[in-house]
């Protein structure tokens, strides 16, 4: 399994050697890639339908518990064949829409990272590795939506949909690790086992804040959306894959999956419920003011997530199941919607509803796909959009909560995106052909052939809904919803009234769609209240925090080191010291310790007149002098107490500092005073209580019980291991050996740089 969970990786490693194949005219044969991997989890689909979960575990960091521990049940199996089917679809239509681009290359790089961290995401069965994967998405997607770096917007979007993703990905981790502290593990599994611990727990409504954010920032919920719609400046593929089909469903898989861990209470639906309906809502109505058919459907997709939400929100046996259900609804037409509107971009150049006409001559294959997306998207029966909307009223009556109201926030969104699809898959092609659409034919099969074959499973799952409901839905459902209640997903269930809710909402859409025409003088009415959208409140916010930064840096990052320098101590002296008020008994047996001699006395004098010679000598290198004399001074202490090897080191080190800084000082000009006096005696106090704390943390450790674990391990196994009976060198050599060869090669890096800063030789205009 774990083969094809990293084979888009590979795929991608492997385009560095097959850069001119996957350019050229067999391009399309990078679908095989989604093509095996969707075949090869197909075969579990019998396994999965009988009840069945398959798990597959390797070792990789066992001791901290973390390893790739997979999963494929209804919930992962059901989106790891979207993703690789639909991923398919748009892998060979890429071969077509993007042939000749100089960077389809690196596209398709990009576009198998992306494939495999969504694959990662949803299989994984650990905390930490949900996390890594959730994070490789959000890379890997900005480079997808800034794949035309050259444009400002692209760039922009890009970087937007980084911040707020990569955001939520910080709460995914914090949220995963105190799981894993109240639970003792990362396994989802094993967590699930213990969610009645994680309820009662303190920390619980914190965890699901935590879990809220990374969902919502990630599935672009209201106040998150509006980094979506700006991440539509990527190339229709892109589109089409990571905020139809995949990326933005990440966040529901999320809470779909930890439901049965943090869900069933109060807190949890009622914030789902609002959150979701806010945002279905919300961004409904935005799909009134739009023009761009991809501004349109990207308005859509959100409230399509903000149902899912919702439904999640409902958390009933029947709402996770049409929630499940929605989730295809969703990928099918959304899907062949993006691509069909990449289709229209590519042979008009433009993709404004108003401007767009009669385009059924000339790609009527093309309309007649839009048609039956725009059907699925509004639940026109004999669709699996029909039987999404069935079962989404359903579980609204069926709700606790306020089912009538619910079930009107749903019928009023259902009306406006049967509106939108509408808006998208029909009106270019209706109407008079306008004469500079005249001479459009239809493009290559590689472009039109995936939605076609789209929304014919979106028709074919309607009439035998079965094929999804008993082997994938139902299944996953029961897991989630801890039940093994029967439930049969069926197309007509007769005269009742879900079906005349049905009716409502398609002659609601339909009045919409004939009365409601969009112009250009409803964008510029939204625009006016652009200054109160969320978009505009964080660009607010964002420029207040660069403010507020620049001063930060400016007080902090003046360029004096000497401020660094006392920027660190003090924040030392207040952590240290805290922890020492905090305790400040020192108990210590002074018959225990040593007399002091006269040798010690007499060097700690030297080094006493040589710190107070340092700190006011006028001359530099009197100065370093005398810091030497300090070095050598701690030499003769090493000596003293029988450590030869230490006395050398410091000998050796103080030697070719005082040499390095004599060198360096040479060349500069005299000694200028550039502190004024009062900074001066600052630093002095400052010193003077970091030195007098040192002494009292060496007095408390002194004080402590001593504990020769450590030294008795090193005393032990020196010579055995290492062979060596010095064990202070073994130390550095061996058993930290890494650690001294990083300290070796700084230490190098250092003395090349201050050699070349001493052979500089600079012309007069450059010195200016």
């Amino acid at each position: 399994m774990l083969l094809f969970v990293c084979l888009g990786f590979i795929f991608s490693f492997s385009i560095l050697f097959l850069h001119k194949i996957v350019k050229g005219k067999l391009a399309w044969l990078s679908a095989l890639v989604p093509l095996s991997i969707f075949i090869y989890f197909a075969k579990f689909l019998k396994r999965v339908s009988d009840g069945e979960v398959i798990r597959s575990s390797y070792n990789w960091i066992p001791s901290f518990g973390v390893n790739l521990d997979f999963v494929v049940d209804g919930l992962s199996l059901l989106f790891v064949l979207m993703i690789s089917g639909i991923g398919t679809l748009v892998f060979w239509y890429t071969s077509s829409y993007l042939k000749g681009h100089q960077y389809l290359d690196r596209f398709y790089a990009y576009l198998g990272i992306f494939m495999s961290a969504m694959l990662g995401l949803v299989l994984s069965d650990n905390l930490i590795t949900l996390f890594l994967f959730w994070e490789l998405t959000s890379i890997s997607s900005f480079f997808l939506i800034g794949f035309n770096n050259e444009s400002s917007s692209s760039r922009k979007s890009a970087l937007l949909a980084l911040g707020i993703t990569g955001i939520g990905g910080l709460f995914l981790l914090g949220a995963a690790v105190i799981l894993g502290d109240i639970s003792s593990s990362y396994s989802i599994a094993e967590i699930m086992q213990q969610s009645n611990e994680v309820v009662m727990s303190s920390s619980y409504i914190f965890i699901t804040i935590l879990v809220f954010l990374a969902a919502f920032t990630k599935s672009a919920q209201f106040p998150f959306h509006f980094w979506l719609p700006g991440a539509m400046k990527a190339p229709t593929p892109v589109s089409t894959y990571l905020h139809s089909a995949t990326m933005v469903k990440a966040g529901i898989y999320l809470i779909l999956r930890f439901s049965p861990i943090l869900g069933d209470t109060y807190f949890w639906n009622t914030t789902l419920m609002i959150v979701g309906a806010i945002t279905m809502l919300y961004t409904a109505f935005h799909m009134l003011f739009r023009t761009d058919l991809k501004a349109i459907l990207a308005y859509s997709t959100i409230c399509a997530l903000g149902i899912m939400t919702f439904l999640t929100g409902i958390g009933t046996y029947e709402a996770l199941i049409a929630a499940m259900v929605f989730i295809v609804v969703h990928a099918l037409y959304k899907a062949s919607l993006f691509l069909i509107t990449g289709i229209i971009d590519h042979k008009t150049g433009t993709r404004d509803i108003t401007k767009l006409s009669g385009l059924r001559q000339g790609l009527m294959p093309v309309a007649i796909a839009g048609f039956v997306a725009a059907s699925i998207s509004g639940g026109i029966i004999p669709t699996l959009g029909f039987v999404g909307k069935d079962l989404i009223y359903e579980s609204t009556l069926h709700s606790e909560y306020y089912p009538y109201v619910l079930t009107g926030i749903s019928i009023l969104t259902n009306a406006l995106l049967f509106y939108g699809g509408f808006l998208v898959g029909v009106k270019p092609f209706l109407g008079p052909k306008k004469e500079e659409y005249s001479k459009i034919h239809l493009p290559s099969i590689r472009m039109w052939l995936p939605p076609a074959i789209m929304v014919t499973l979106g028709v074919v799952f309607g009439l035998a809904p079965h094929l999804i409901g008993d082997t994938l839905v139902v299944p996953g459902s029961k897991i989630l919803s801890k039940t093994s209640e029967a439930f049969h997903i069926k197309l007509w269930h007769g005269f009742n009234l879900i079906f005349w809710l049905s009716t409502l909402t398609i002659t609601v859409g339909t009045v919409l769609y004939f009365v409601l025409k969009p112009s250009h003088a409803l964008v510029k009415t939204i625009e006016k209240l652009e200054y109160i959208s969320p978009k505009s409140i964080v660009e607010k916010l964002s420029l207040l925090y660069k403010i507020v930064s620049k001063y930060w840096t400016m007080l902090f990052q003046n360029g004096y080191l000497r401020h660094y320098v006392a920027t660190y101590v003090t924040f030392i002296i207040i952590l240290v010291g805290f922890l020492l008020y905090q305790d400040p008994r020192i108990v210590i047996d002074y018959n225990s310790l040593a007399d002091l001699t006269v040798y010690e006395i007499t060097i700690i004098i030297i080094m006493f007149l040589s710190t107070l010679f340092t700190v006011f000598t006028p001359s530099r290198l009197a100065a370093v002098a005398s810091m030497g004399i300090i070095g050598f001074a701690f030499c003769l202490l090493y000596l003293f107490y029988s450590a030869p090897d230490l006395a050398m080191t410091q000998f050796s080190v103080d030697t070719l500092t005082v040499i390095l800084f004599v060198l360096v000082l040479y060349r500069l000009p005299k000694y200028l005073r550039f502190s004024k006096n009062y900074l001066r005696i600052e630093h002095g106090i400052l010193s003077s209580i970091f030195g007098t704390m040192i002494t009292l943390l060496i007095l408390k450790v002194l004080s402590q019980p001593k504990k020769t674990e450590i030294s008795d391990f090193y005393a032990e196994n020196s010579y055995v291991l290492a062979k060596g009976k010095n064990v202070v060198n073994v130390i550095l050599v061996d058993f930290r050996g890494t650690d001294t060869l990083i300290e070796i090669t700084v230490l190098i890096v250092a003395a090349i740089g201050v050699f070349g800063l001493l052979k500089l030789r600079l012309k007069a205009r450059d010195k200016k």
